[in-house]
């Protein structure tokens, strides 16, 4: 072979292995994220991609993730989810949305779901039992519908004398709605105290559903979780407005000008939710992962507010608080 020829055939190669070991590499994995209400807070967010972390994935490097907002719009779940099987994704993950859950359980039975949720997942039908998930679906139960009762006892012992507590339910949630219903008649019973719900389906309706709890003479409030009640501020503000003390399941209503929270904490739940993501696509199987329980819980108080509205928060229920707004 002639010098120039061996030349050209070296330099030809040279040209075509870089582009073979490329096409070998491996495809970055996609995780699907599905999502009921509008795009979450940026710090969920963040402890969602470090739970990721955590386990060795880094979006952008050597994981995707492709985003799926339903804006409080239920009838867009099927799509979205739909979608993301479409897509191919290696596993579906529906941080903080029973309803996203329940599309993606609905969409495939063979890619992974990793879910979180405030309501039991056994009683939600996502899981056979928390022990042995069976099928695609694991996930974090952070058990907001549980803490119902809890939320009912702070709020009786910051009020002893109250016996008319609304909640505000969403509707859109009905499984949810059952049962937070059925802990609070049980607990409100109890104290002998009377419980009413109150159904919000869209943000224009908040305004006038704080006007009718108002006019009912509602001596304190409870908001369960929902979607619908993400805009944590304009809730906090209404309250504030119709002096109606009010209990939440979420510290970051208390931080905004909220009277009281009682929950599980959030930002841990999303980690979690990211950590159990990781191990799904490093191999693990949803059938042979628990689900996980949470077991960081915080009562928040704001005492800013609970002088605006007249309140003497009791010295025992001050020293019991995780956290005091002064």
């Amino acid at each position: 072979m002639k010098r120039r020829e061996f030349i050209s055939l070296i330099g030809g190669t040279a040209v075509v292995w870089p582009l073979c070991v490329r096409a070998q590499q491996p495809a970055v994995p996609i995780v699907g994220y599905l999502y009921s209400g509008s795009p979450v807070s940026q710090p969920l967010l963040t402890a969602f991609h470090k739970g990721l972390q955590e386990t060795g994935y880094f979006d952008g490097q050597n994981v995707a993730i492709e985003y799926r907002w339903a804006n409080n719009s239920l009838d867009e779940l099927p799509k979205l989810a739909a979608d993301l099987v479409r897509r191919r994704v290696a596993v579906i993950t529906t941080p903080g949305s029973y309803q996203a859950a329940l599309a993606a359980k609905a969409a495939t039975a063979t890619i992974p779901i990793v879910f979180s949720t405030g309501l039991d997942p056994v009683r939600g039908g996502l899981v056979a039992s928390l022990n042995r998930p069976a099928g695609n679906v694991t996930g974090v139960n952070y058990m907001q519908v549980e803490l119902a009762a809890k939320q009912l006892g702070l709020m009786h012992e910051l009020l002893p004398r109250a016996t008319r507590f609304a909640v505000l339910v969403n509707p859109n949630n009905p499984a949810v709605v059952r049962s937070t219903a059925i802990e609070l008649e049980q607990a409100a019973s109890s104290i002998g105290a009377q419980i009413k719900l109150f159904q919000v389906s869209s943000y224009a309706e908040v305004s006038n559903v704080f006007a009718n709890i108002s006019r009912e003479t509602t001596e304190a409030l409870l908001v369960s979780p929902g979607q619908l009640f993400g805009d944590r501020i304009e809730v906090a503000a209404l309250a504030e407005q119709r002096a109606i003390p009010t209990m939440y399941y979420d510290r970051e209503f208390a931080e905004v000008g909220g009277l009281i929270s009682y929950g599980s904490d959030l930002v841990d739940q999303y980690h979690e939710t990211g950590i159990y993501t990781g191990r799904v696509l490093k191999g693990e199987k949803p059938a042979e992962m628990p689900v996980m329980q949470a077991t960081k819980f915080g009562l928040v108080i704001n005492l800013k507010t609970a002088k605006k509205l007249g309140l003497d928060v009791p010295p025992t229920l001050l020293a019991r608080a995780d956290e005091v707004i002064e």
